[in-house]
């Protein structure tokens, strides 16, 4: 549901590498965990890696075409950068 708001890019993480990944990779800003399947200290791995990794600037032109996919579809009013 998250992924369907404009601005958003939610990453369900079980583990730290597929952290890492949507924070490289796809720019994620919002971290999603299943409560099922990830223990507390993979939590914390996940976490750890979350909060350390930056994306990677060189990513960015395939973040703005989502970006673009959401202003044709959506309001510019609720696009944020």
């Amino acid at each position: 549901m998250a992924n369907k708001v404009p601005g958003i890019r939610a990453a369900l993480c079980i583990d730290a590498e597929t952290a890492r990944g949507a924070k490289i990779w796809n720019h994620a800003n919002v971290l999603t965990m299943s409560i099922r399947l990830v223990s507390e200290h993979v939590a914390k791995e996940i976490l750890e890696a979350w909060f350390t990794t930056k994306p990677d600037p060189k990513e960015k032109p395939f973040i703005d075409m989502v970006k673009e996919i959401e202003r044709k579809y959506y309001k510019e009013e609720f696009i944020k950068d």
